[in-house]
C-alpha cells in the first residue's frame, strides 16, 4: 500500500527525532553525570573524551528535522516557533553553551576555569534533555492555536503536569542512557561509578517513563486513537526499560544500551503515533489543529524534498556508523586526551 509524501514526511521527521534522541540522548547523560562521577580534572578529561568526537555529528540530526519540518511543513515550523520561542530560545542557547564549554574548558589549565566550563557542560545537557520532554509533551496535550494556525499562549501554557511528567521522564531516560554508554567506554574507576549511577537512576527512569505512558492515556486522547493494539507500542518502552535493568543485573552492559536504545525510540514512535495525522493539537478547538495537510508545503515541494533526501541521507547514515567504527575503544589512562 502506498503513502503519500505528506505522511512519508511525517514519518521520515519522526525517524530524524528518534536518532537524535537516541545518539544525542547518551550524550546529554555524559553531560549531566560529568560534576558528579569524576573526581580529578583528568577524569573529567577521559568522561568527556567519551563523546568528544561523536556529540557535535548527532547534532545534526536535529538540525535535519527542523530543516524537514520548515520545508515539507512550514505552518507547523511558524507555529511551533513562534508559540514556543521562548522554552526553544533556552534551549538553543544552553546547547550552544554546551558546544562552547567543550572547545573552550582545555583553553586555561586553571581550576576556576575548567570548573565553570564544566558546570557550563551540565546545564548546557540537563536543560535540553528537560526541555524536549515539555516540547514533545505540549505538542501532544495540546496548545492554546487559533482558526488561524496561530498560537495565543503565553510561556506558562506549557508548563502544565503532562509536560512537565514528560520531561522529567526524558530527562531520567537521557542519564540513564548516558550512564550506561559511560560504562562501556570507561575504564575504572569511572566505569565502576557509571554502574553504580546506572543502578541509581536507572529504576527512576523506568519509573517515570511508566508514569508517562498512563499520564499520556489519562490526559491526552491516544487512547481513543491508538486503542488497544497500537497501545502496545508505549507499554513496550517500558518493556524494554525493565529489561534494560535485568541485563544490568547481569553486567550485560551492551544489551542495557540496546535496550535504553529501544525505550526512547518506543516513546518517541508513541508521541508521532498519537499526533498523526496532526502535527500540533489545539486545545481550544480540535478542528484547529494542525496536520500534515494545512500545515504542508505544496507537493512538487515535497516531491523534489524526496528526492534529494533519497540521496543523501544513505551517505551521511554510512558517514555517521564509520565514526562510530573509528572511536569505538574504551577511554583509558593510555588514552591521548585533547579536551
Amino acid at each position: 500500500m502506498s503513502i503519500d509524501l505528506n505522511t512519508l514526511w511525517f514519518v521520515l521527521i519522526a525517524v530524524l527525532f528518534i536518532g537524535f534522541f537516541v545518539l544525542e540522548g547518551f550524550d546529554f547523560g555524559v553531560g549531566i553525570l560529568l560534576p558528579f562521577l569524576a573526581h580529578d580534572d583528568t577524569e573529567r578529561r577521559r568522561i568527556i573524551a567519551t563523546i568528544g568526537p561523536v556529540w557535535d555529528g548527532n547534532e545534526v540530526w536535529v538540525l535535519t528535522a527542523g530543516g524537514a519540518i520548515f520545508a515539507a511543513f512550514p505552518h507547523w515550523y511558524a507555529t511551533l516557533f513562534s508559540g514556543f520561542y521562548l522554552a526553544l530560545f533556552l534551549m538553543l542557547v544552553a546547547m550552544i553553551v554546551r558546544g562552547i564549554a567543550f572547545e573552550f574548558r582545555s583553553k586555561d589549565s586553571h581550576p576556576a576555569w575548567r570548573a565553570t566550563w564544566d558546570w557550563m557542560i551540565f546545564v548546557g545537557s540537563a536543560v535540553p534533555a528537560l526541555l524536549w520532554g515539555v516540547a514533545f509533551g505540549n505538542l501532544l496535550k495540546g496548545v492554546p492555536i487559533d482558526a488561524s494556525k496561530t498560537y495565543v499562549g503565553g510561556f506558562f501554557n506549557l508548563l502544565g503536569p503532562y509536560p512537565l511528567v514528560t520531561g522529567l521522564a526524558s530527562l531520567a531516560a537521557f542519564t540513564t542512557h548516558g550512564a550506561i554508554f559511560l560504562e562501556l567506554k570507561s575504564e575504572d574507576p569511572i566505569r565502576a561509578r557509571a554502574m553504580q549511577a546506572v543502578k541509581r537512576v536507572g529504576p527512576a527512569a523506568t519509573v517515570l517513563i511508566a508514569v508517562f505512558v498512563v499520564a499520556t492515556y489519562l490526559w491526552t486522547d491516544s487512547f481513543t486513537r491508538l486503542g488497544i493494539n497500537p497501545g502496545l507500542v508505549p507499554v513496550a518502552a517500558v518493556a524494554v526499560m525493565l529489561a534494560a535493568g535485568l541485563f544490568v543485573a547481569r553486567r550485560a552492559m551492551g544489551w542495557a544500551f540496546v535496550m535504553t536504545c529501544l525505550a526512547i525510540a518506543l516513546a518517541t514512535i508513541t508521541i508521532f503515533m498519537s499526533l498523526y495525522p496532526r502535527v500540533m493539537v489545539s486545545s481550544l478547538n480540535p478542528d484547529w489543529s494542525l496536520t500534515i495537510y494545512n500545515a504542508s508545503s505544496t507537493p512538487y515541494t515535497l516531491k523534489v524534498m524526496s528526492i534529494v533526501a533519497f540521496l543523501f541521507v544513505p551517505i551521511v547514515l554510512v558517514y555517521q556508523s564509520w565514526t562510530y567504527w573509528v572511536f569505538r575503544k574504551r577511554i583509558g589512562a593510555r588514552t591521548k586526551l585533547e579536551y
